[in-house]
């Protein structure tokens, strides 16, 4: 079991490049079935889930080298549409291959997806876009199987702005017959970005970063070479490492409008923020005031992703701050570990009432997913002493090498096996 071992106290300084976003790229992954041919798909994070995908796209029939940041990728040779059971289990995204497998083939079976323990994440929006555009589904013993010899463009109205099932209609209404309309879907910029892929490749769709998007289909794709776009959850955990630790530093390959309401809080909280292009410079000299309240919500709201790490920062605020968890109900499961570090947080009905204090103590804390992991790190950074955070495999799921690059920042954090 690896572990990082963390030295706190010591403020952050230096530049760091921000890497590929993971949840663009497995998406455009996944995309990436709809066509035969060679893609090179650049910026790709080196992480466990793109491994998976991988893997997963290699057992399919594809042949795939990841290697400097780049995933080359052929997909003339993919004929199975039975994806994995193994891989399956070990990591949700693949749900992501459902509706571009079905819309090249006409059939597609997969076991229920794995993942993140953060709460209830049902695929029945998934299962009810691909069913209005004509999909047969067929659940057996844990198996689902989707047939349709035809896709037919339609309306879809989603409950609620779901991401995942917002680009599995996508990807498979880029075949149906006529024009597919997806109302109340997510705006993410990774749904954006899948736009632009999936437009790169000869699709013809409008309309993503709203609430509406439109998808007149096609009858065939074409291979190309992309680039992700930068990820901005990696962006705003060393936003806040940088306030919890204190410091100055500098990161590139951003997208600043991507984190509007987090640099909006961040700043109200008392740290300085300049963007310029790309490039955007945080610096921090005390403790951080507290904020009235937050509410995660789906973009452009405060991203579930940046609660846990956000509760660090304000763990140790001037003052005390609420916390309300809208997306996931499972999304506190690090405030105990953070209890541990001297932290004083009230969990009740999803929110998070944060008493600051004026510094953590190091502990031994456990990573029980992905965010939280990167919270408990950056809590290890703004803690007196030692801390030793478990269970780092979590951690690396969306963060490339966390330890490397806070290292870069100046961090006193050593990986240890």
């Amino acid at each position: 079991m690896e572990t990082f071992t963390i030295e706190g106290g010591r403020p952050l300084s230096g530049t760091l490049r921000i890497q590929g976003a993971k949840n663009a790229a497995l998406p455009i992954l996944a995309a990436a079935v709809l066509a035969e041919g060679q893609f090179h798909i650049y910026d790709a994070p080196h992480l466990k889930d793109i491994e998976v995908m991988i893997e997963i796209l290699s057992a399919l029939g594809a042949k795939a080298v990841h290697a400097d940041g780049c995933v080359s990728l052929d997909t003339t040779s993919i004929s199975v549409t039975h994806v994995p059971d193994d891989l399956m289990g070990q990591m949700r995204s693949s749900i992501f291959l459902m509706g571009p497998l079905l819309a090249r083939f006409g059939e597609v079976t997969i076991s229920r997806p794995g993942g993140c323990a953060i709460g209830e994440r049902r695929i029945d929006l998934h299962l009810s876009g691909l069913s209005a555009l004509g999909a047969k589904i067929e659940e057996v013993e844990g198996y689902i199987t989707f047939r349709a010899t035809q896709l037919r463009g339609t309306n879809i109205f989603l409950s609620f702005p779901s991401v995942g099932a917002t680009e599995n209609i996508m990807m498979a209404a880029v075949y149906a017959k006529g024009t597919t309309r997806i109302c109340n879907a997510a705006r993410e910029p990774e749904i954006v970005d899948l736009q632009n892929f999936l437009n790169a490749m000869g699709a013809r769709i409008r309309g993503a970063g709203t609430d509406t998007i439109e998808i007149d289909g096609v009858s065939s794709l074409r291979a190309v070479s992309y680039r992700v776009i930068p990820d901005r959850i990696v962006t705003g955990t060393h936003m806040l490492a940088a306030g919890i630790a204190q410091g100055h530093i500098e990161l590139t390959n951003t997208i600043p409008e991507h984190l509007t309401a987090l640099i909006e809080v961040v700043r109200s909280c008392g740290v300085e923020i300049k963007t310029h292009h790309d490039i955007m410079e945080i610096k921090s000299t005390a403790r951080p005031n507290a904020i009235d309240r937050i509410i995660t919500s789906p973009f452009p709201g405060f991203p579930t992703d940046l609660q846990a790490q956000m509760m660090v920062f304000l763990a140790q605020a001037r003052g005390t701050s609420v916390i309300k968890e809208t997306v996931f109900e499972g999304r506190f499961k690090h405030v105990n570990e953070l209890a541990r570090m001297g932290a004083s947080i009230y969990v009740d009905l999803g929110t998070a009432f944060i008493r600051g204090v004026d510094r953590l103590s190091g502990a031994a804390v456990e990573a029980t997913d992905l965010r939280a992991g990167a919270a408990l790190v950056l809590a290890g950074l703004g803690a007196e002493g030692t801390t030793v955070v478990e269970e780092v495999c979590h951690i690396d799921r969306g963060y490339e090498r966390l330890d490397w690059q806070l290292q870069q920042l100046g961090a006193n954090i050593v990986r240890k096996t």
